[in-house]
């Protein structure tokens, strides 16, 4: 799982108003550039926009290659020039943080599953939540609060009752309750199912501001 404060820190190398300036030139281009080329396109000295572009590989922003620029081959060809391309890398930053490429993808495996099996739509949806939620539990090292959190519900544990703080598909719940609020719910069963625990620990207790899913201690 991705760590949203990584994510936060790499596009916030964007704030610095050169090296965005330097990204936005090389996103901008049908090929790779050098840094020559994105020196005098933007303006910048050779040595300052090296800085910066080499920076943005290092965030993973831009990825580079070397490729021997001309028709020469061979030897006195010179030495291959360093190209910069956008990377292939997604970032998604929100603030509180939601996941709605994770809603999309079981979603998305639903509606494969019906289209090809016939599955009803919502037991597809049931299983598709369920296999994220076991999923995102084996890729976890820690414990539940941990898996829940990395899949960004923000656990909060008390005496009795575990909210989850943060629903990470506030959008889709608003205009959807029904099959939103389903879909957290296999979620969080399927994580206390991966870990050994009762799934009817996870129920259904709408509030505001909040997932509508809450864990009720152990018996």
């Amino acid at each position: 799982m991705t760590d949203p404060t990584d994510q936060i820190e790499t596009v916030s190398a964007l704030a610095e108003p050169q090296r965005r300036r330097l990204y936005r030139y090389v996103v901008g281009q049908p090929d790779a550039v050098s840094r020559d080329q994105a020196a005098t396109a933007t303006g910048l000295p050779r040595h300052t926009a090296k800085f910066h572009l080499d920076r943005l590989v290092d965030d993973e922003l831009l990825v580079a290659e070397f490729r021997r620029l001309g028709t020469r081959r061979g030897p006195g060809a010179g030495r291959p020039t360093k190209l910069y391309r956008r990377s292939a890398r997604e970032f998604e930053v929100s603030l509180p943080e939601r996941r709605y490429d994770l809603a999309a993808s079981v979603l998305a495996a639903a509606a494969e599953d019906t289209l090809t099996h016939g599955t009803h739509l919502a037991d597809a949806v049931r299983a598709a939540a369920a296999a994220a939620g076991t999923d995102a539990a084996r890729a976890t090292d820690g414990d539940i609060l941990a898996t829940l959190a990395g899949l960004g519900f923000e656990p909060r544990a008390g005496a009795e009752v575990t909210m989850l703080v943060n629903c990470p598909f506030h959008r889709l719940a608003a205009a959807h309750p029904a099959l939103t609020c389903g879909m957290s719910l296999d979620l969080v069963r399927a994580v206390l199912d991966a870990r050994g625990e009762p799934t009817d620990r996870a129920v259904l207790d709408p509030g505001p501001d909040r997932c509508c899913v809450v864990l009720t201690a152990p018996s």
